[in-house]
Parts: C-alpha cells; structure tokens; sequence
C-alpha cells in the first residue's frame, strides 16, 4: 500500500447494519456475460458547435451509444462479451466530495470478481496506489464520505497534469481509470481520453456523473449521485426550522443552499419540505430581476402574510442567486477583471465605473468584504463565501423599518422592534450575545460539506437551534441567529434504496470497459420506476458538450472551448411547472411538509426525489424506441413494395425531415450559449 487511505473504520451498530445491506443490480447486468447494443453516431447536443468539438476531439467525437442488455434480449447484432482476461483499473475521487462514492467503487470491485475473481484493482492518483480488497471495503459499504481514497479539489487539465496522469496510468499498466466527479471532472475525463487516444495509451477513461448540486444533467444522464442524499437531508433540516417558526409565530428564517450556480438543490427542497417562499437563481436571472425587485418581493410576501395573522416565515435562496442578479454580475465582472490585473484589494473601490462604485458603496460592508474574494478559475465568484441570505435578509429588514410606519397595524401591535444577536466565541468556545433595538432575521447556509447526516447531527443542528433561542428576548419580526454552516460530504445515505444507483454505476463501469469504450459516461436510467426496468447504458461524454462561444452570462467559458456545463432549472419544465402550481399555497397556507429522518424501511425508505419522478426523462428508452420503428420501416419499406406504401413513406418521411431540420437549426436550439 503507497497510501494512508483505506484503514478500517470503527463502526457503529447502527453503521455495521448498513454495511450488511446488499444492493440488486438490473437484469442486464447479472450474469458472467456482457451483452451491449451499439446504436446509431451520436452528436452533439448544440448543433452550431458540433464543428468545433469534432475538430479537438478526433477519435472520441462521434462514437455511438451503448445499452447493456439482459440475457433473455433477443438483438441479432448485439455484441456478446464471454471472455474476460484480468484487468487492473484505477479510480479517482475528483473535485468536491458528494454521497455514495464509496458504492461506485464497491459495485465496480464486485464486478471485477464476478467476470474475473483473478482481477484486481487499483487506486489512483499521482502514483499514490491503495490495492481494494475485500477486507478494506468492509468498513465503507453503504457508508458517506470519500477517504477511503482521498479526493482532489486539483483539475486533469495541464499539459503537465495529462501527462503525469498517462505516465502514471502507463506505470501501473492500467486497463481503465475510473473518473468520479461532476461537469468539470468529467470534461477533464474527456480530454484526457482523447489524449490516451491520440497517444495510443491502452488505458479507457470512464466518467461517473457524481455531483450533490444536481447540475451535471442531459438527455443522457436523469440524476447525479450524492443528489438524492443531499436534498432529503437538507429538506429534514429545513423542515425542522419550518416547525420552529410555526411554533413560535414569530419569527422569518433566510437560508441559503448549497448548489454553485443551478437552483436544482433549492428546487428540490422546496417541493419536499414545501417552506413559504423559494427564489431561484434562474428565474431571477430570465426575469433580469435586481435587488430592489427582490426585497420588494420578499417584503410584499411579509406584508401579505402578516395582513392574515402570520408573522413568521421561511425563505429558501440558492447558493448562486448573487451572480444571478444582474448589476451585481456586472460588478462582480469588474472587480474579478481588476482583481486579475494586479490591483490590491484595497484599491478596488476607486478604480470601478461610477455606477458600480455607488453599488459597491450601497451595499453593506460584509458583503462588499466578500465580494473582493478573488474568483474561481471559471471566473464565478466564490459563491460559497458570499452570505446572500444575510444581503437580502439586510434589505428586508431596511424595507421593514420604512413600512412599519405605514403598516404598523401589522406588526407593532404584535411585536416589540428588540433584537438579539447570538454569535459563537472562538476564545471562550461558547455562545455569545449582544442586544440591539432593531429588527433582525434568522439565516442560515446548508452546505452539507463535512457532517455525517445521520438522525444524530439533524438533532444536533435543530438543538443548536433551540439553544440559540433561548438567549432570544423579547418579541421580534423577524429572528436573528448566527451563521449557520453545515457541511456537505461525509454524508450517509438518507435511505438504503438510494445506494443501489451507486453501486449499479460501478457495475456500469465494468460493462464499458469490458466492450472496449474510452471516453463515455456511465448511464442509468428511468430511475423512478423498479430497478428491474432501470436501462443501464453509457454515452459519450463528447455528446452532452457545448461550446460557450462569448462570455455574457455567469460564469462563461473562454471562447470556443468544448465542456461540460452547468445545467439550470429548465423553466419550462414540469418540476417548475409544479411549484409555480403550488407557490400561492405554499406562501400563504404553511403547508409545511417533513421528509423525516434517516431511514431504513418504512414508508419513505425507498421515495425518489420529486424533480425526477415529475419529469418524463427516458431519453434512452426513447432513442432505442425510435430505433424499433426505423427498423419497422425498413422491414416495411424495401424493393418489392407497393407504389402507394412508398409515396406513404416518402411523404411521411419528407415531413418529418423538414420538421427535424428546423427544429435542430442553431437558431432554434434551445440548448445554445447565451
């Protein structure tokens, strides 16, 4: 062993029950054999920039879709794999940590032994090796975290970083490396097959979309590992502050989720725990809505409720809501412009446009503070550090005050204006508070990066709570409390169901380097329905590419650079669609709703998130249904037919063709770059 990873862990009861747990795989891929559809070319996703992609990725662009079939598939020309010589594969953790990593690596290690007991199998990073084994698996099966091999925050993008990774895959004679990670990982993973390609290196590269923020989505891909632990925990814990503001009466909490710059975390939440109020990234963005049109909002909301008798609230904002709105995109894009200049920090004021100087100077000295944090490498900023529920929470307390006067009959009558804020004390490690006269408001950021969410920490977190009110006096609008951060990676699985797409996609992993694949992702999809009707499958990951071709929106690319990019909220969609549906209700009703706490059995052991069981996503299944009507077409369709069946087809086919082209024109292409 070359690594201070994988030495046993100490566990629990509660944690050797999970580890007996063990997942079922799918028909199609049980059994010693592996059987795989290839069907037709793929493309890319973003017709104006298919060019582009086919120029730098030569040998990976193009390649066609695979379906794993099970043994009872009658598909006369499916490739059937009986043969399995020893392979050695290498793994690597990339990026941010998520739930369900260590199940990748269990189903792939099992895989290996079922095809091939002599197989081994290798971790992998900058030549630092951990060999897996039974043994060392034991104590992480079903378990959060990702130190069973370490993880790296460090891209595969450099030409010194491709070529220390193809010298180290050529050392340790590698068949395949394993890539778990999200959009930026496996676009890494992308290049570096491509450079393997090119440099005749044997090693396959293979992608795992492995992702809490939910944004690595397509055509291909229905859900990303770690989202489903991420969001019913997050929505245990915020449902418990629903309960506490339902019960006090008196109190609106701001809490900020984790999720980059898509709102699919948020979104999540909110159809699960149903909190009164959630403002998504994306909306705001599509609607070029500023922050006087947001804490008009939020205040209008209070104002409504509190004509009702309702005095308290919860307000859900996405961690990337700040770049979402407009001037605030804009100056962040000078200060990173200048910031990338040279130009001290402290110099950054007197050297912006005068408009964004006099929002600079608007805004309070916290969030201008965070603002000159210097930029992540894609030029966002570093939106984890930035506290936008305080920012708004700040606004809103500022309208307040006016409206009180106006409105006083709606919240004088019912509230003192006494504010306590509760803070904790590094030196003495314990809670501090001082009193001010002046409304306040509870906020709060789930980040979910570092606490294991078993029944336990949400306890802790929600007693937390509890204890910080009770150094509240007085009867206030809105609640102050400190900072709330919970991290997100050393997560448990909120219920044993949800390990079985983990440990399939390792699974998956085999099957694709078993057929000879470099350069694809691992698929698995109709997720919502049993795992006996799961289509299991991979794809290029050259076909879910874009080219971002100018940078006017957050976070844009260089020009002309192919990647995988964040997927947002498709405002079109039925998830959407469902909570516009139900946003008068959930402001105005307190339709509060809790998921529960981790469970193993029971009625919500086994309940999906509701983005995925709402949207109809059988991309897949689709694209293999087309393909049984082409073939119906040809078997109906070939010399020897009848005039009137070939003047039917021509002319079915010609409307169809037309309508396609249309449809695929750049113009017309949903999918392309702002």
């Amino acid at each position: 062993m070359d690594s201070d990873y994988g030495i046993p862990r100490e566990l629990s009861d509660l944690q050797k029950l999970r580890s007996t747990y063990q997942p079922h795989v799918p028909p199609c891929l049980q059994g010693t054999t592996v059987r795989v559809e290839f069907g037709d070319a793929t493309t890319a996703a973003d017709s104006s920039g298919a060019h582009t992609i086919s120029r730098i990725f030569l040998h990976t662009y193009g390649q066609p879709l695979a379906h794993f079939l099970r043994a009872t598939a009658k598909v006369p020309d499916a490739q059937i794999i009986t043969s399995h010589p020893t392979i050695r594969v290498g793994l690597v953790f990339c990026g941010r940590q998520s739930p369900g990593g260590h199940n990748v690596i269990w189903g792939l290690h099992d895989a290996l032994k079922i095809h091939n007991p002599n197989s081994g199998s290798d971790g992998l990073f900058a030549q630092k090796t951990l060999e897996i084994t039974d043994d060392i698996l034991a104590t992480y099966k079903n378990q959060g975290g990702y130190d069973l091999l370490g993880r790296t925050k460090d891209q595969i993008r450099t030409t010194e970083q491709v070529n220390a990774a193809l010298a180290a895959c050529r050392a340790l004679k590698l068949d395949g490396l394993v890539i778990i990670g999200g959009v930026t990982s496996n676009t890494d993973a992308a290049h570096l097959a491509e450079v393997f390609a090119e440099a005749k290196c044997s090693t396959k590269v293979v992608g795992v979309p492995v992702t809490s923020n939910g944004d690595l989505k397509n055509q291909f891909v229905e859900s990303n590992v770690g989202f489903d632990t991420i969001c019913k925990v997050n929505s245990q814990l915020i449902s418990n502050v629903c309960t506490d503001a339902f019960s006090a009466e008196k109190y609106y909490y701001f809490i900020r989720l984790m999720g980059r710059k898509a709102s699919h975390v948020a979104l999540e939440c909110t159809l699960q725990s149903h909190p009164n109020m959630v403002i998504l990234g994306e909306e705001v963005a599509a609607s070029k809505l500023t922050l006087f049109d947001l804490t008009k909002r939020i205040c209008d909301a209070v104002q409504s409720r509190a004509e009702q008798d309702k005095y308290h609230g919860v307000i859900l904002l996405p961690e990337g809501l700040i770049e979402s709105i407009p001037e605030v995109y804009a100056l962040l894009q000078e200060i990173h412009g200048l910031l990338r200049q040279g130009v001290s920090v402290d110099n950054i004021s007197s050297q912006l446009s005068p408009w964004a100087s006099a929002l600079f100077e608007f805004l309070p000295p916290f969030i201008r503070k965070q603002l000159l944090l210097f930029p992540e490498s894609d030029d966002s900023a570093q939106l984890s550090q930035i506290e936008t529920e305080k920012l708004l929470a700040h606004l809103v307390e500022e309208e307040m005050n006016k409206r009180t006067v106006k409105y006083c009959k709606y919240f004088l009558k019912k509230y003192s204006i006494f504010r306590v804020e509760v803070k904790w004390d590094e030196k003495q490690l314990c809670w501090s508070h001082g009193q001010y006269w002046c409304y306040d408001v509870a906020d709060h950021f789930l980040d979910l990066l570092g606490i294991k969410a078993s029944l336990n920490s949400i306890c802790n977190v929600y007693c937390d709570l509890n204890r910080k009110k009770a150094h509240t006096r007085g009867r206030n609008l809105m609640r102050s409390a400190t900072f709330l951060v919970i991290k997100r990676g050393d997560l448990y699985h909120r219920s044993l169901i949800v390990t079985m797409p983990l440990y399939v996609l390792g699974h998956i992993c085999y099957h694709i380097l078993a057929a000879g694949l470099n350069g694809y992702l691992a698929t698995v999809t109709n997720l919502k329905h049993p795992v006996n009707k799961w289509r299991c499958g991979a794809a290029p990951i050259t076909a879910m590419m874009t080219v971002k071709r100018y940078g006017r929106g957050p976070g844009a690319s260089f020009i002309g650079k192919p990647a995988l990019h964040p997927a947002t909220v498709d405002l079109t969609g039925k998830a959407y669609e469902l909570l516009r549906k139900n946003a008068t209700k959930f402001l105005m009703e307190d339709v509060y709703r809790n998921p529960g706490p981790l469970q193993f059995d029971g009625p919500g052991a086994d309940s999906k998130v509701v983005t995925l069981c709402v949207e109809d996503q059988d991309y897949m299944g689709r694209i293999k249904e087309l393909k049984e009507y082409l073939d119906k077409v040809r078997t109906i369709v070939k010399p020897g037919c009848s005039q009137d069946v070939l003047k039917a087809a021509l002319s079915a086919m010609a409307a169809v063709t037309e309508i396609l082209s249309v449809m695929s024109s750049p113009a017309s292409n949903g999918n392309t770059p702002f």
